[in-house]
């Protein structure tokens, strides 16, 4: 598998292993969570080959850090987009996507969280193979 080194995590600890709004083996250490002086959640997320979370949106919108592997990002009605190390994706509040690691690679990312997340339905199976 690509980026393997990457299941220990890159600067942050690996985590807790998340089960919820997920499919595959994906794990979350909540790097930064004081309401001040950004009001954000800080998240490192660390997605094994082919996981994924499911569609959801933020109401004040999130911005994802790419800090290690390949994964996707995908907007309801768009094509996916291929992310890699040094990606930067902003992503206005209230828009329906996902994202997550290649089928061959270990991807990791800072998610940077303000206000509440909608969980939707998973990413079906042919979706995201067809990637």
């Amino acid at each position: 598998m690509a980026h393997e080194e990457l299941k220990n995590s890159t600067i942050f600890p690996l985590g807790n292993k998340v089960e919820a709004h997920f499919i595959g083996d994906v794990y979350l250490h909540m790097v930064f969570t004081d309401a001040s002086p950004l009001n954000t959640a800080i998240g490192n997320v660390t997605f094994a080959p082919g996981a994924r979370n499911n569609w959801h949106a933020h109401t004040v919108g999130q911005v994802l850090l790419v800090t290690g592997g390949e994964g996707w990002y995908q907007e309801d009605g768009k094509p996916a987009q291929l992310l890699k190390s040094g990606d930067v994706v902003n992503i206005p509040p209230h828009v329906k996507h996902w994202h997550g690691a290649t089928k061959n690679s270990w991807f990791v990312h800072l998610a940077l969280t303000p206000g509440e997340t909608d969980w939707l339905e998973p990413v079906n199976d042919e979706t995201y193979n067809s990637l």
